[in-house]
């Protein structure tokens, strides 16, 4: 059996998952469904995520929301709580503009249903299915996997580096 990571490794290991397939599902806290959104990440914010969305799209108006992410090798899980509200930061659009996104908004970052969505951080719930090769074997000839066969389980109160939350 591997040895257990700490908070800190499963932290670090999210942002490098997201930042190689940065698709979630974002939802508001408001009863009706999440949608698929392309997480922008900036390396100088903390605990922050963005999103370009329509200003017409139903997460624009903010509040309480969820965020659910799994990785593009399906071995990382995560549900995020947080807060989301539309940005009014000077220069993020800029900073965070791509082709990708310019795709989505032919009036480019000018386009007047262009809106920057900031998803603030509150907890998140982590899993890291780091399957041992015993566990593996069991669950190809059907048997019971124990815990500590399964990978790394965190519950945080901040996704900062760098910290034992």
């Amino acid at each position: 059996m591997a040895d257990k990571k700490t908070a800190e490794q499963v932290k670090h290991d999210f942002w490098k998952k997201l930042a190689d397939s940065p698709f979630v599902m974002l939802g508001l806290k408001d009863n009706q469904h999440s949608e698929p959104l392309t997480a922008q990440l900036d390396k100088d914010q903390v605990d922050t995520i963005y999103f370009f969305v329509a200003k017409d799209n139903r997460a624009a108006r903010g509040g309480p929301a969820m965020v659910q992410f799994v990785s593009k090798g399906h071995d990382f899980f995560a549900c995020i709580s947080g807060t989301a509200k539309l940005s009014d930061e000077p220069g993020m659009i800029d900073k965070l503009w791509s082709k990708q996104v310019e795709a989505w908004f032919p009036g480019g970052k000018n386009d007047p249903n262009l809106a920057l969505l900031r998803f603030d951080i509150g907890t998140a719930e982590m899993w890291e299915t780091d399957i041992s090769l015993g566990g593996k074997l069991k669950m190809l000839f059907g048997g019971t996997i124990k815990s500590d066969e399964m990978g790394e389980h965190e519950m945080v109160a901040t996704t900062r580096e760098g910290t034992s939350a």
